[in-house]
């Protein structure tokens, strides 16, 4: 798998095997990774570790409810089109940070009410309801593969931090992640080689910098092939793709890329 973007939560499968379709899965702890990011762990039972990068959609409830109307079945994209605007549960991708028996955390980044997500994990408190279908991974380096590259700002820490423990011992591994200060570092462990650049904001607004584009364009890279791994603001994301193929002569199949979110818009339903 590569070159390939990770679905739009509009652009679903419905062929989705009912088995991954969880309508009712309740929190059972909430914890502050930074001052910016809350870990919230999942009571789910039925997934099997695969791509260390797996996602899944997340509904949110609107308000204060017992959980959010989430239809299974087949066509439960077309039956969830159909509830009313204001019982509508939101639905967003997110990474699975870590997968355990019975159990699944999941990292959100806080930034007020500006997101269903953000807004959830705000108030969340263990008992609360939500669903979950999934999920999905696209974190696959060849076997021929020397070293990899991952890039990322806070969307993308969560998945970062669960490739980064999957890697095998003394495999060569360099990491650019953004993020606001130097508050939102957050313990990061691997077995492979690790070379970690922090690049804060400092005050500057996410998707309003070019960080992570340009530290990608000053790094000396280890020899060999590279694969590498790009999740971040859409505009940031093409940027480093751009430069990855076209200057340093990564070949696509070689760059998983993916949008997470797009400056100045906001996804729908």
């Amino acid at each position: 798998m590569s070159s390939v973007r990770r679905p739009h939560p509009d652009l679903v499968d419905e062929r989705e095997p009912e088995a991954w379709q969880f309508p009712r899965v309740e929190v059972v702890r909430v914890a502050s990774v930074t001052p910016r990011m809350t870990r919230i762990t999942f009571a789910l039972d039925g997934f099997v570790p695969d791509l260390p990068d797996q996602h899944f959609k997340i509904f949110f409830p609107r308000g204060r409810t017992d959980g959010p109307v989430v239809p299974i079945g087949p066509d439960w994209y077309r039956r969830l089109r159909a509830v009313p605007p204001e019982r509508r549960p939101d639905m967003r991708l997110y990474t699975i940070r870590e997968i355990r028996p019975g159990e699944v955390d999941v990292d959100f980044v806080l930034h007020g009410d500006e997101g269903p997500g953000s807004r959830f994990a705000l108030n969340a408190r263990p008992g609360d309801v939500v669903g979950i279908y999934g999920p999905v991974g696209t974190y696959l380096p060849l076997p021929k593969d020397d070293w990899v590259l991952l890039v990322g700002d806070e969307t993308g820490l969560p998945a970062i931090g669960a490739i980064l423990e999957s890697l095998p011992e003394g495999l060569p591994v360099m990491v650019f992640a953004e993020i606001a200060d130097a508050a939102e570092r957050q313990p990061l462990r691997s077995a492979g080689e690790l070379t970690l650049t922090w690049l804060h904001r400092d005050g500057r607004p996410a998707g309003g910098t070019d960080l992570l584009p340009e530290a990608v364009r000053r790094a000396v890279f280890p020899k060999g092939r590279g694969y590498a791994w790009v999740a971040a603001e859409s505009a940031a994301v093409k940027a480093v793709r751009r430069h990855l193929v076209g200057e340093r002569g990564f070949a696509k199949e070689d760059v998983e890329f993916a949008g997470y979110w797009s400056h100045g818009e906001v996804d729908e339903l």
